[in-house]
């Protein structure tokens, strides 16, 4: 019977053991994550939403263009469905902007973004973004001809019906992400966010355990948990009474003992390093040489990659090698109307651009002046009639025809051999 009631008491000592752990879990417990956050995590990041999303939305904005190069002569080719799938309309429930946003999205943070092709026979009907998530790899072992299946939902594609955006790729298919490569930077950021969010629930309360100089039975466990939630589940004015015996031990210190608002900032500046956005960049107080700099060496990358995916898939094989897509980056400077016509100023200066090729990039309706200046800004060429004219002398010439082609109606009459 002593036996007995020993293994009882035993018994209740580790029920209240258990109980006590309970209570010091729900005055400690800050809902950290331990393990590798998630996309959805990450981009409740201040800093990551901010890069992630000037990022895409810089390389969703710009429009794709289709190019032949053929002895020596590049054509824009502007009737082509691909260019309407890609820039406007995808056939699918995402428009031309969305889709490309969200490719660039997974390419940053998870290291591959993914679209299927729907093809009949050689022509592309439509694209369709597939989220990585469901998408599954399965890769031969031969580690120099690499080949790979792709399965989505339990369906298996080959290669060529996908459009892959990777980063970081040792294989052509998987990459390595933001998120796998800078965990523990983002999991600390995230963690700040989290234990930021439990201050301003609990009003910023410390949290801590209770000494008891004696065993609490189990209604005064009971009792005094309900009280402490009540405490920390809202702002009101709650009061917990500890009798005599009881005292409340720190276990935690505040956000002003941490330097949280100092953390925050270091670790969003190191974010920013992580994306290469400066930090004038996401406050738009950049300076020109800023901006440039940033195009060059976190946008023209990404824009790299993705016209040489688009050129691997999107083309036939017989369109390869003459035929290419590429980014209009004229886009970048739409926002900054003087550098733009300033550039426009120096094109038809030397004769790059006519008047009619720059109103056509701005929209406006042609003039017919199919002229370009050359080095006297009152000798205008017309490169389809192969003339010149003179507008203050009111000469014309054929500079096809031997000796210049002069017109004796136009020349002067004080010239010699003039009619």
């Amino acid at each position: 019977m002593g036996l007995w009631q020993r293994w009882r008491e035993f018994r209740q000592y580790r029920q209240e053991q258990r109980e006590g752990i309970s209570l010091e879990e729900l005055l400690l417990s800050a809902g950290l994550i331990t393990g590798d956050i998630t996309k959805e995590q990450a981009l409740n990041i201040p800093a990551v939403s901010a890069c992630v999303g000037i990022i895409s939305d810089t390389v969703a904005s710009l429009p794709i263009q289709l190019y032949k190069a053929e002895n020596g002569k590049v054509t824009e080719i502007d009737s082509d469905n691909r260019l309407s799938l890609l820039n406007d309309d995808t056939e699918d429930t995402l428009d031309g902007f969305q889709f490309k946003k969200a490719l660039v999205e997974d390419f940053l943070l998870n290291g591959a973004g993914y679209a299927f092709i729907n093809r009949q026979r050689n022509a592309i009907k439509s694209l369709h973004y597939v989220d990585y998530r469901n998408v599954a790899i399965n890769m031969n072992v031969d580690p120099i001809f690499k080949d790979y299946d792709i399965l989505v939902h339990g369906n298996t594609y080959r290669d060529f019906e996908f459009l892959k955006l990777t980063r970081k790729s040792k294989d052509g298919i998987t990459g390595k992400g933001i998120i796998h490569e800078n965990n523990k930077i983002l999991s600390v950021a995230y963690n700040s966010l989290i234990f930021e969010e439990i201050l301003v629930k609990t009003g910023g309360n410390k949290k801590g355990f209770i000494k008891s100089q004696g065993r609490l039975s189990k209604e005064a466990i009971e009792e005094l948990k309900a009280a402490w939630k009540k405490l920390y589940g809202n702002n009101s004015e709650n009061v917990v009474v500890l009798n005599n015996g009881l005292d409340f031990q720190e276990a935690s210190n505040t956000s002003v003992e941490m330097q949280l608002n100092e953390n925050k900032r270091t670790n969003s500046a190191e974010i920013s390093k992580i994306f290469i956005v400066p930090q004038s960049i996401l406050d738009g107080t950049a300076s020109d040489e800023v901006y440039n700099n940033w195009i060059k060496v976190c946008i023209l990358p990404i824009l790299i990659a993705l016209q040489t995916s688009l050129n691997k898939d999107l083309l036939l094989p017989s369109e390869k090698g003459s035929f290419y897509f590429a980014f209009d980056t004229k886009e970048l400077l739409k926002g900054d109307i003087e550098k733009r016509f300033k550039a426009y100023e120096i094109a038809t200066k030397n004769g790059i651009l006519q008047i009619d090729e720059i109103r056509y990039l701005e929209d406006y309706e042609p003039l017919g002046l199919d002229f370009i200046k050359l080095g006297l800004q009152d000798v205008l060429y017309n490169p389809k009639t192969k003339e010149i004219y003179t507008p203050n002398t009111n000469k014309t010439a054929d500079i096809g025809k031997p000796g210049g082609g002069d017109d004796n109606e136009n020349r002067d009459p004080r010239e010699p051999g003039a009619a």
